[in-house]
């Protein structure tokens, strides 16, 4: 499964006007270089949405709202426009107030380590490539940009993890409670492997190539 966050719609009705790719190879060749960059605009919109869930009770969502809406206009722009566009420097724009919005939900929780799990030291940017951390307990732990390629993470912890941007292809995550975790999006759960045991948040599909128990 791939998750475009509602990019492919995006593209092909509105940047691009509902015109098919199929029959003209110049819109073909635009729309496929352009998607790419309103998949991660609206990956960047997905992750401010959710900073605004994690801390509208607690704090003034007035800039979140406001980056949000700065990168909704950003995304509706012409295919040459969108072409132009820095979106690594969008993300680094918007990347202190969704790291705010985490320490504010995560609380007295949000430590740069957090119960070190058989030897490995758990902070954000780790390489925790193949790691064992079946059953580890890593509520609250910040592990924003780490590496977690093939780790085992088997009936893990995760509520209140940060995992902004975290690679989790083929990390086994069976059993693993993912109900709770800061910035997980569909994609990070689609490149793993897992199982019907594996909690996951409201409104994600279990990948359909998940074990069952």
């Amino acid at each position: 499964m791939f998750d475009c966050f509602g990019a492919g719609q995006k593209a092909s009705r509105r940047t691009f006007d509902g015109r098919s790719w199929r029959a003209d190879p110049r819109t073909r060749e635009a729309m496929f270089s352009t998607f790419p960059i309103v998949r991660r605009l609206h990956e960047l919109l997905w992750c401010l949405d959710q900073a605004i869930a994690l801390v509208h009770n607690t704090r003034d969502t007035a800039p979140l709202r406001a980056n949000c809406e700065h990168v909704l206009v950003l995304s509706n722009q012409r295919p040459d426009q969108l072409r132009e566009l820095d979106v690594d420097a969008e993300f680094d724009r918007a990347r202190s107030i969704l790291i705010e919005a985490s320490e504010l939900a995560r609380g007295s929780r949000g430590t740069a380590e957090r119960n070190p799990h058989d030897g490995h030291r758990l902070y954000p940017g780790s390489d925790l490539m193949g790691a064992k951390l079946a059953k580890a307990n890593l509520c609250g732990v910040t592990l924003r940009g780490s590496v977690l390629i093939r780790a085992d993470l088997r009936s893990a912890q995760l509520t209140g993890c940060d995992v902004l941007g975290v690679d989790m292809r083929g990390a086994n995550l069976s059993g693993a409670d993912l109900g709770g975790a800061i910035y997980l999006t569909q994609m990070q759960v689609d490149s793993a492997h897992g199982d019907d045991a594996a909690i996951l948040p409201a409104g994600f599909s279990r990948p359909s190539h998940w074990s069952a128990r």
